[in-house]
């Protein structure tokens, strides 16, 4: 028996557990409060994408109206017979599997399979392993397609009646579908609650929503609860309340929830679990109840929420972390770090240091109250958590990773020798040198994800970024250069964005991944939301909201643009010219090609990118900066130089790395500062120089600083671990 029983509702991830349950599970245990996790979602898919599940599927399914789940049916002993051997190939069994796979006589194939004669255009020369997981992802995809179309419309792997969570001003039509017989879907849904809530018997199940793709399945999950264990409360968090449910005003939802808690969910639970011990305590934490038949939100506590350093290390402990499924969807080189893989989910940082932007909803506080975590603590978490989890992979979630942050991290993660995999999401601001860069792949990190947004310095200002294309181009190549993969979040039809400054954007675009500073992008069509600046005071950015009655949900905002353009129409091109870019092709076609209506020409010049990338940084370094050497030791040897009758003594160093082996060689003075030095700014050193102080240290015994520093032997240097940080 357990207090609490933490829910993630289906759909979320096939490859990894949603982080959120962890994260408070990890915080309860600091509080001695007992609770029990699942990842709803991925126990229901391997019930569904089993034999026996295929079986019940076939059976029960309705009409078949198209060719394709003709085909699909017609074949459905060969899908049901394969199915078992599938899903275990793609948790990470059986990788002999892959030479079947491939061999093209062991999976049904339906109209998913039309594609895989692009599969060598899509990926190159791909691996057997990543070929056989895409070929076998397509097999799955065949099965979505047959049972959204013969079994539940509202099936996806990644999210379940969706569209009556996304922009549902009204709780009516949710409602509704929740009076209706219990799908196929919720059959096994429902089943494997019961089970789990008759193991743990709680006395406070969490639902933590986090899409508006799982909030249906929250809500009929509540009802089966409500029905069958009137005496168990429910409370629901989580992304989805965060932002859509701040003003609620609808009864009925406490028909399914006895409480809705809004933004960081510790304080509210633990308190939650106080007033269920003890009903008089009457003490919450931006809580919604239902009072006298009134929605009542309570906010009465004087307890402060908890300081990052106080939650925990998140705990993935009940959650079945070797059943999860990696899959390969699409050629997008960062969509397959989503999906394929197992990570652990952290953060270096509470909200978003930068806290600007006019589209997001820096007005909330998961956005708005910035807090980091020291590096030392985060680095301590991920060693807990390689040790929890057996996996060393970590997806940072933040808004935007702080630069310094990121850098005490790298440097902390390379002190304790710790072999790492890592990414996360970031600013493309001018504080990720070139060295710094360097530094974060040298501790595991792989990839970035940014926003370039609009690529168009007016509308980069108007959205209040604080870059510009030329600085996007300068950073993607810092990091593109070290080895670590960039994707770019890029958006169209930003309140008053011209057709113009749509193609000057798409130009932008195919310069950079033309010069190979950026390798994946996806492009997003803007969408208003109610917490955001532009969705506050739209006046200001040139939009007319259409607002409807709110008594549900309340964040994306429906309007129309003062220029009247129909950005829509711009989708298709921009999406299919972005997929083209990525493998690197088709740079030489025209912009119009992409469409099929007029466009006007860009007026961005051919080697605009290029000649950005030629502006070269000044060589002054700030006193400030930190200096540290990340290569090994190196070996040494003397000689003696002579010149018309004149002879000294020089030094030759030479320095191995995992490839190559680099030699310089300087007088023996200098070469026995250098071996000492390096020695101190070495990266398991506590000691720390700067800039300034490596510079006294030097004049101290010896010469002409600058002249040695910007020398052809402190050049190589820097090309293999000394870092100016």
């Amino acid at each position: 028996m357990q207090n609490i029983l933490l829910i993630t509702p289906p759909f979320t991830q096939l490859n990894t557990p949603y982080p959120a349950t962890a994260y408070l599970k990890g915080f309860l245990n600091t509080k001695n409060i007992d609770s029990f996790q699942m990842d709803l979602g991925i126990e229901v898919i391997l019930k569904m994408f089993s034999k026996e599940g295929l079986e019940n599927l076939f059976q029960v399914s309705g009409e078949r109206v198209s060719e394709n789940c003709q085909r699909i049916y017609t074949l459905h002993n060969d899908y049901s017979s394969t199915i078992d051997n599938v899903i275990s190939f793609l948790q990470g069994n059986n990788p002999t599997l892959a030479r079947q796979i491939c061999s093209g006589n062991f999976l049904p194939e339906a109209s998913r399979f039309d594609q895989v004669d692009d599969l060598d255009y899509a990926f190159g020369s791909m691996g057997m392993q990543d070929k056989a997981k895409h070929l076998a992802t397509l097999y799955l995809e065949d099965l979505s397609d047959f049972i959204v179309e013969c079994i539940d419309e509202n099936f996806g792997f990644s999210r379940y009646a969706e569209r009556l969570g996304r922009s549902a001003n009204s709780f009516d039509e949710l409602y509704n579908e929740l009076k209706n017989e219990t799908t196929f879907i919720d059959k096994i849904t429902l089943k494997i609650l019961k089970g789990r809530v008759e193991d743990v018997q709680p006395k406070l199940v969490c639902f933590s929503v986090p899409f508006p793709g799982n909030l249906y399945s929250a809500f009929r999950c509540a009802q089966f609860i409500k029905i069958n264990y009137p005496e168990i409360k429910i409370t629901m968090g989580g992304g989805f309340p965060n932002t859509e449910l701040r003003s609620l005003s609808d009864k009925r939802v406490f028909e399914f929830f006895d409480f809705i808690s809004l933004d960081d969910g510790e304080l509210p639970i633990e308190l939650l679990n106080s007033n269920i011990k003890n009903p008089n305590s009457n003490e919450f934490k931006r809580t919604f109840l239902l009072e006298n038949n009134e929605i009542v939100y309570k906010n009465n506590t004087t307890k402060p929420d908890y300081k990052q350093s106080e939650v925990g290390t998140p705990d993935y402990s009940d959650l079945f972390l070797n059943k999860y499924i990696s899959v390969i969807e699409i050629a997008n080189p960062m969509h397959s770090l989503w999906s394929d893989g197992r990570w652990n989910k952290l953060t270096m940082a509470h909200g978003c240091y930068w806290g600007k932007c006019t589209f997001c909803d820096i007005s909330l506080d998961y956005i708005k109250l910035y807090e980091p975590i020291a590096a030392k603590t985060l680095v301590d978490r991920m060693e807990e958590l390689i040790i929890q989890t057996g996996e060393n992979g970590f997806h940072f979630v933040d808004e935007a990773a702080p630069p310094a942050l990121m850098r005490e991290v790298a440097l902390e993660i390379l002190k304790r020798n710790l072999k790492v995999t890592w990414w996360t999401n970031i600013r493309f601001e001018k504080s990720f040198t070139q060295d710094l860069c360097v530094l974060l792949a040298a501790s595991g990190c792989i990839a970035v994800s940014g926003g370039l947004e609009v690529a168009s310095d007016r509308l980069l200002e108007l959205i209040k970024k604080g870059v510009t294309v030329e600085q996007v181009a300068q950073v993607t190549r810092n990091f593109t250069e070290s080895g670590i993969m960039v994707h770019a979040y890029l958006m169209y039809g930003y309140p008053t964005q011209t057709i113009q400054e749509t193609v000057d954007s798409l130009e932008m675009v195919r310069q950079l991944f033309e010069l190979g500073v950026m390798q994946s992008g996806f492009w997003h069509q803007f969408a208003m939301t109610a917490h955001s600046p532009v969705g506050m005071f739209p006046e200001e950015f040139g939009v007319i909201p259409q607002q409807n009655e709110i008594t549900f949900a309340n964040n994306d905002i429906a309007f129309k643009d003062k220029t009247g353009i129909n950005h829509e129409k711009f989708s298709f091109g921009l999406k299919k010219s972005l997929f083209n870019y990525m493998h690197g092709i088709c740079f030489d076609y025209p912009l119009q090609d992409w469409f099929d209506f007029k466009i006007p020409n860009t007026k961005i010049q051919s080697d605009f990118i290029h000649n950005a990338l030629q502006n070269e940084s000044d060589f002054n370094t700030k006193p400030s900066a930190k200096i540290v050497w990340i290569g090994g030791k190196p070996s040494h040897e003397t000689f003696t130089k002579s010149k018309k009758g004149n002879s000294w003594e020089m030094m030759q160093l030479m320095f191995h790395d995992k490839k190559n082996v680099t030699e310089i060689t300087v007088e023996k003075e200098q070469g026995e500062w250098l071996i000492q030095i390096l020695e101190k700014i070495s990266i398991t050193s506590n000691s720390k120089l700067t800039f300034s102080q490596l510079k006294s240290d030097y004049e101290t015994n010896l010469e002409d600083f600058e002249l040695f520093w910007y020398s052809k032997s402190i050049n190589s240097l820097r090309e293999i671990g000394l870092l100016v940080l």
